[in-house]
């Protein structure tokens, strides 16, 4: 918990998802917005720092977390900087929002979460499905006991267009990249952890996947610790747009959520029933998501509630990332209890 009335918080990193968790912490009264820092933060950045009364811009994230006045940062940046950041603001004793995935290496990120816990800081991992109004209602089905024992978790998550071919070549790969997401969301819905991985993928979109060792369309199959089992479909391109739908199925019935659209009006003629596409991409989908996201780490750090998402699930959703990317490569299941000794015998 932070003893101020106000929690003021610097941002590290204004990209699209620095400036979007800036501008949603700028609307809460309790919070305030104090500085950014960005590696090429310049006259454009300083202009739109201006025009939200944020009033120091700064290349050097040092100098942002040696500011006494700041009592949480949001780590915004890209994905390589995020461990030596937790490191060094968890010393600082600052609190901590931090994108995913923390890092590609499971070691690193394990390095990290025991900065935070030696510092005895707070730290959130942006995990912003959780938040969305129709995944909560899955969740809170499955764990009030409305269809039973859950046995089937089905997650599709497909983009309506592929990345930047130079995005591609540092994003760690469809499983840590996108899949990440829907790891995380297959623990939250199914309130298991997993205990096995079995992926597939293909290169069916562009051939620049390839060229980076990587895959555009790809599907997990997973074994949970309760018994139940799951899939999970990918893809980097849904000509129809943003497809993001999960299902489980239990014992006693089952909850499903489709896409979200921007009316829920049907058109029917003659010549056949439309309705318009999905909402786009990941902004419109899950706009309110990211708002739910940050007030409730605010909340954590002024009433000292518990953090809705923690530095854990992080971790256990990576590792399941690189047990499905190892289990690609070889061909088989991998089971994350032998994840240790398969990347011991790579090294």
């Amino acid at each position: 918990m932070t003893n101020r009335a106000k929690v003021k918080v610097g941002m590290i990193g204004a990209g699209r998802i620095g400036k979007i968790h800036a501008d949603n912490l700028l609307r809460l009264p309790q919070v305030e917005v104090v500085a950014v820092s960005d590696l090429f933060a310049g006259d454009e950045l300083e202009a739109w720092a201006a025009e939200r009364g944020i009033g120091l811009v700064v290349q050097d994230s040092a100098v942002l977390i040696a500011n006494p006045d700041i009592d949480a940062v949001f780590i915004c940046s890209s994905t390589d900087t995020h461990v030596p950041l937790i490191e060094q603001a968890a010393k600082a004793g600052k609190h901590i929002f931090c994108e995913k995935p923390v890092s590609m290496a499971i070691e690193q990120t394990e390095k990290a979460l025991e900065a935070v816990r030696a510092a005895g800081v707070k730290l959130q991992i942006g995990f912003n499905r959780r938040f969305d109004h129709n995944f909560k209602r899955v969740r809170e089905h499955v764990q009030g006991g409305t269809i039973g024992e859950p046995h089937i978790v089905k997650i599709t998550s497909r983009d309506p267009n592929p990345p930047h071919p130079d995005y591609i070549k540092v994003s760690g790969g469809i499983f840590m990249d996108m899949m990440i997401h829907d790891f995380d969301m297959a623990r939250y819905v199914s309130g298991s952890e997993v205990e096995e991985v079995y992926a597939a993928g293909g290169v069916l979109i562009n051939p620049v996947f390839a060229e980076h060792g990587d895959v555009d369309t790809a599907i997990v199959t997973l074994k949970f610790a309760n018994g139940a089992l799951g899939v999970i479909d990918n893809s980097r391109q849904a000509v129809y747009g943003y497809d993001q739908r999960v299902e489980v199925f239990g014992s006693k019935g089952s909850v499903a959520v489709t896409n979200d659209h921007p009316n829920t009006a049907e058109i029917s003629t003659a010549e056949g029933i439309t309705r318009d596409k999905p909402l786009h991409f990941f902004l419109e989908r899950y706009n309110a998501a990211y708002m739910e996201e940050t007030q409730l780490f605010i909340d954590s750090l002024l009433k000292g509630t518990a953090l809705p998402v923690e530095g854990n699930d992080g971790l256990q959703a990576e590792r399941i990332a690189l047990a499905a990317k190892l289990s690609r490569e070889l061909g088989r299941p991998v089971r994350l209890d032998e994840m240790k000794e398969l990347m011991a015998c790579r090294s």
